[in-house]
């Protein structure tokens, strides 16, 4: 059995504004003692598996996981690796903050066998960080980048949004040119959402934020494909692009229906060993996720059993998020013909709008339909 592993570290230094992850800059949970939890959770899990797993990717992902030691990363990687199989050639992502950062964090890093950095950079301009809540700046964004190069890493990707209160295409511009630039391998370009529950929400909503209008959005969303594809990177997933060969492993896990293990406070898992799958999550809450680690307890909670509609469903709308589509005749050998019957006539009317292409037996969104993508994909809720 295959699976992705992922390990949540919800510490930072301090929690963005438009943050809505569980994440925290204070918590009644030490930081120092959460290593040990994520280790006993590994063992715990390990030993409620009915078969033997291989790991090919591992994402430690947060919050602000670069505020971990290397000699405590290297700890979580050995213990995933005796508990899961990583596999010899293993995708071994670190997120990272540009204000955590040091050359001698990030050689430790590699030594402890990370071997690609996901780079929060957000923007390259220091009015928009400061805005955003963000603990660096431009200077320090740009050295952190030249520091993971110089400690060896080959495989980088950055983080960048656009959509941002007070932004123009014009200024988005510059930001994409500032990241090709670095040449990463990698590079996510998010359109900033508005949470519920987050003090953008607020200072939104009371008319201290004024987000772009739909034409400004728009034109920011057109301008990242077209500068990016010229620059030579291949647009890959709604909002990811990367060098030939350098699209994220583990995310791709994420988009294909694949298994993945999820440990830390608030982590999220997806098992799926019959085609259909099982999803649950841990407990967010810092105490009670350490209550039940410390009882030997794994810490999950609301586990839904999928049926064959809702794995249907997912196939389509996740799968749809990859460019290069789904293939139909698989789909119907993986969950038979009547399952995916209901779904002909959408993707007959979205053929026919325009809004997908169909490739014999593949489709795919349309060129000018990824804008609008969410639209589609909710057509096969």
């Amino acid at each position: 059995m295959t699976t992705g592993l992922y390990i949540h570290f919800p510490f930072c230094l301090k929690k963005c504004l438009y943050c809505d992850f569980n994440s925290a800059a204070s918590s009644t949970l030490a930081r120092e003692e959460y290593p040990e939890l994520l280790v006993r959770e590994m063992a715990l899990r390990q030993a409620g598996l009915t078969q033997p797993v291989s790991a090919p990717t591992l994402y430690l992902g947060g919050g602000t996981p670069s505020l971990m030691s290397p000699a405590e990363v290297a700890r979580l990687i050995d213990a995933a690796a005796a508990r899961f199989g990583l596999t010899a050639d293993a995708e071994i992502t670190l997120e990272a903050n540009p204000g955590t950062l040091s050359f001698e964090k990030l050689a430790g890093y590699r030594s402890a066998g990370v071997n690609r950095i996901s780079l929060g950079i957000q923007s390259f301009e220091d009015r928009f960080l400061e805005m955003l809540g963000r603990v660096h700046s431009r200077h320090e964004a740009i050295s952190a980048f030249e520091a993971c190069r110089k400690a060896g890493f080959d495989n980088l990707s950055i983080d960048l949004m656009h959509s941002l209160p007070g932004q123009s295409p014009a200024q988005w511009r510059r930001a994409l040119a500032d990241g090709i630039a670095l040449a990463p391998e990698h590079l996510s370009a998010y359109a900033l959402s508005v949470e519920e529950e987050t003090p953008f929400e607020a200072l939104v909503e009371s008319g201290n934020l004024t987000l772009p209008g739909e034409e400004d959005a728009a034109a920011m969303f057109e301008a990242t494909a077209e500068l990016l594809e010229q620059a030579g990177y291949r647009h890959y997933e709604i909002s990811n692009f990367a060098r030939p060969g350098r699209e994220s492993r583990h995310n791709g896990a994420y988009w294909t229906r694949q298994s993945y293990l999820a440990f830390g406070a608030g982590a999220h898992s997806f098992w799926n060993d019959n085609g259909l799958g099982d999803r649950w999550h841990n407990a967010e809450g810092a105490s009670e996720y350490r209550e039940a680690i410390l009882s030997g307890i794994l810490p999950e909670r609301e586990r839904e059993v999928l049926d064959r509609e809702q794995a249907v469903s997912e196939a389509f709308f996740l799968g749809l998020r990859v460019l290069a589509g789904l293939d139909l005749e698989q789909l119907e050998r993986t969950y038979g013909a009547s399952a995916l019957a209901s779904r002909r006539d959408v993707v007959d009317r979205l053929v026919a709008a325009g809004e997908l292409i169909c490739e014999g037996t593949r489709i795919r969104l349309a060129p000018q339909a990824i804008i609008v993508a969410n639209g589609i994909f909710a057509q096969f809720l």
